[in-house]
């Protein structure tokens, strides 16, 4: 299904671009021929995911914390705003930073789209639902989250980061959007970052037993990259507000990931049990009706296509 949204820009300024989202994103402006300046800390993000896109005509970067003030060449007519620590790895090693970046780093980047008359589109995701007790989560439930568990430092700085973009909305009009992010897998993931797929790729391609935790009838809703930046330049061209939901409906559970994961690699791998970790949620599936309807957007690529081209991309870069 095509978009019926084509608005072209100029400059497309992306924070967190040389993260693993914000680099196809970056990629994919850059074809739509947009410039467009990568704003990171490298953190977490990583200089390879970037590396074909230098010498590419209007493509820059600008090294900075956004939780920092920070400035970009030129004006912008779009911001992205994707810095954040994305993995339990990432935002469990360095929670302040993540908190940060999801307060004082959306104000910031705010701040600029404001000044520039920018069209803002804020990264948020699933986790703001929580451990559901709503299935499939639609945009108007408001999430089951513990404050104060692990997984917080994540949660609440994406539920703050719509607070502050709603409330900048109303305040002063800047044009904004909300996109909520399901699971989202493919090229340029790292091996350890604690998420299901690249773990589970990574396991099976290094002969070892694949870690399932829990009993692993916990469900994700798998979305293949390119279907998730589709969705979100969908979501961008069209000015919607939001928030919307960004992902795969098709739920699978984790045990039979990791056994489509042995199958595709043709791996000998076994599967070991672990323990699951705190507030890991039991269910999570997206009710994508807005996306459709508003967007004209849904996902085209399947688990068994989308985890090929990500075990293909594994196979030849490594973890």
């Amino acid at each position: 299904m095509n978009t019926a949204f084509s608005r072209s820009w100029e400059h497309a300024v992306v924070t967190g671009g040389a993260g693993f989202v914000g680099s196809h994103l970056c990629t994919a402006l850059l074809d739509s021929g947009a410039a467009v300046t990568c704003v990171d800390d490298f953190s977490t993000g990583r200089p390879e995911n970037i590396a074909g896109l230098h010498g590419r005509p209007g493509f820059t970067v600008v090294e900075a914390n956004v939780s920092e003030p920070f400035t970009v060449e030129r004006d912008p007519d779009l911001v992205l705003h994707f810095a954040s620590p994305a993995s339990p790895a990432d935002y469990l090693r360095l929670p302040l930073h993540t908190l940060e970046a999801g307060s004082l780093g959306t104000r910031h980047a705010l701040a600029l789209a404001h000044r520039s008359g920018a069209r803002f589109l804020f990264a948020s995701t699933s986790e703001v639902y929580g451990d559901p007790q709503q299935h499939p989560q639609n945009e108007r439930y408001w999430g089951n989250v513990n404050p104060v568990g692990p997984r917080s430092v994540y949660d609440e700085a994406k539920r703050f980061s719509e607070a502050l973009t709603t409330a900048q909305a109303e305040a002063h009009g800047t044009d904004t959007g909300i996109v909520r992010l399901f699971n989202t897998y493919g090229p340029r993931m790292r091996g350890h970052d604690g998420r299901a797929v690249p773990t589970f790729v990574r396991q099976a391609l290094a002969g070892e037993p694949l870690t399932v935790t829990g009993d692993g009838n916990q469900t994700r809703s798998l979305c293949y990259v390119d279907d998730t930046v589709r969705g979100i330049l969908a979501a961008a061209a069209h000015g919607l507000r939001g928030p919307v939901n960004i992902g795969n409906p098709a739920e699978i559970t984790m045990l039979e990931l990791a056994r489509l994961v042995i199958e595709l690699t043709g791996s000998a791998s076994e599967i070991r049990f672990i323990e699951r970790p705190t507030d890991d949620p039991a269910v999570r599936c997206p009710d994508i009706t807005l996306a459709r309807d508003k967007l004209q957007w849904e996902p085209r690529v399947s688990a068994e296509e989308g985890l090929r081209r990500t075990i293909d991309w594994f196979r030849a870069h490594g973890s």
